[in-house]
């Protein structure tokens, strides 16, 4: 039979802890504060908080792991041992970091510390694998990068080393997060847990051509878009036959829509918004194949989501890991299912190369089947009515799905009442409290809308 991988998945906050737990995470991951990628938002930026996660995780017999994975400048070598003493006294379940240097001085001073390698540090060989399995850390977290055979190479070469892989979350346009935008847009260095994800912002593209000194200057050419169409028509096959995309000759301008007036130049081969802002990595298809491969733990990023989002992924991936594990057949609900978590458009990332058309129209098809919309939390069950906090609108006669940890289920709304008991129509939206008719053992549920 085949080993189930720990399925890791993130904890922003002791709720949304407890909401993977109760989903089927193995374990959880969260950042460290003044040490991690995840200096904002963090609910776990007090050693109080810490704390309080890992007792709770390790009073369910989860595990949790803190990141400690800046790349740290000379400031901070001068108080981090200090400042990891009360940390390491928590007795996290590893530490995940990234800094060759801190690693070594928690290896020094702490050696019976698992140490988890971070993403951060971009591991994408073998021998990368095997020189930090020499330096005594138990766990690599493969770049973002590779491929499944890739993956099976370096599982082969490494049986000694656990392999931890990302599944499920936001891809960075740097290499494995190495990225300098947000520093450079508001002086927040990313590195060193502060990004603002300037990748993601509204940016507006403008054509451009270079003047006699060699800077860009703003054109306006009456047949730009009759241009673009034509490029577009123009014979090309790939990368690989022709190196350059007919569009990719022209110089651009890009403006940020709270820099207007700021034209930044730029050489692009698409024409318009959002042109750095990557979809979101969605490998529940892939889950089999990494199963078989023998990868150790399979991780979902998303500190900073929702507990719906943590609820939702932890089922989803759940239940593909012991599908798997089983020896049953990808059920292809999984994709639509979490088509309903807020997302950029899904792609499995570099785990394949390349779909086949028949392939892609059997992902789309799979994910626009039975899309829906998280509408609300269940607070409380009592003589058969639930007091729901209400996230986003849903109404008398939409079908909903209770989604809870001892399985979902479907229900058709017919009737619906406010918190003081009123007959109601419809649920307008966030900070809204009503009732509705469910059974008393679908307390603590989540509600999502069928759309």
């Amino acid at each position: 039979m085949l080993k189930a991988p720990e399925l890791l998945l993130p904890a922003g906050s002791l709720d949304k802890m407890h909401a993977a737990f109760d989903f089927g995470a193995d374990a959880v991951y969260a950042g460290q504060p003044r040490y991690s990628l995840r200096v904002r938002n963090n609910d776990f930026s007090t050693l109080q908080a810490l704390q309080e996660g890992i007792d709770g995780a390790h009073a369910r017999g989860k595990q949790f792991f803190v990141a400690s994975n800046i790349f740290a400048h000379n400031a901070k070598l001068k108080t981090y041992l200090r400042d990891m003493e009360p940390v390491i006294a928590m007795k996290p379940d590893a530490l995940i970091m990234a800094d060759p240097g801190l690693i070594m001085m928690v290896r020094d001073k702490w050696p019976e510390v698992p140490v988890h390698l971070s993403v951060q540090a971009n591991a994408v060989n073998w021998a990368d694998v095997k020189f930090w399995h020499r330096m005594g850390l138990t766990r690599v977290i493969l770049s973002r990068e590779l491929s499944l055979d890739e993956i099976e190479e370096i599982r082969q070469q490494c049986p000694e080393m656990e392999l931890e892989v990302f599944v499920h979350g936001a891809l960075c346009i740097a290499y494995s997060g190495r990225c300098l935008l947000s520093g450079y847009f508001n002086h927040r260095d990313p590195n060193q847990g502060t990004c603002t994800n300037s990748c993601r912002w509204d940016y507006k593209v403008q054509p451009a051509q270079e003047d006699a000194t060699g800077d860009f200057a703003q054109v306006i050419p009456l047949q730009f878009q009759k241009a673009l169409q034509e490029a577009e028509q123009r014979p090309f096959s790939s990368l690989h036959q022709q190196p350059r995309h007919p569009l990719a000759a022209r110089a651009y301008l890009i403006e940020e829509a709270e820099r207007p007036g700021q034209l930044m130049p730029i050489m692009e081969d698409e024409h318009g918004t959002y042109i750095m802002n990557s979809k979101d990595l969605r490998a529940v298809e892939h889950i089999e194949r990494l199963v078989r491969i023998g990868v150790d733990s399979l991780k979902v990023e998303g500190r900073t989501k929702s507990l719906y989002y943590a609820a939702r992924t932890a089922q989803v991936y759940r239940q593909a890991i012991d599908d798997a594990v089983a020896g049953r057949p990808f059920n292809i609900d999984l994709l639509g299912q979490l088509q309903g978590l807020a997302n950029r458009g899904y792609t499995d990332g570099f785990y394949q190369r390349h779909h086949t058309q028949s392939y892609q129209n059997y992902m789309r098809g799979a994910s626009e089947a039975n899309r829906s919309q998280y509408v609300g939390d269940v607070l409380s069950v009592a003589d058969g009515w639930a007091r729901v906090d209400v996230k986003n609108r849903f109404a008398v006669g939409d079908r909903l799905e209770v989604i809870h940890p001892g399985g979902n289920r479907d229900v058709a709304l017919t009737r619906m009442l406010s918190d003081d008991g009123a007959d109601i129509r419809v649920a307008p939206g966030s900070g809204h409290i009503v009732r509705i008719a469910l059974d008393a053992s679908l307390d603590r549920a989540l509600l999502a809308r069928y759309l």
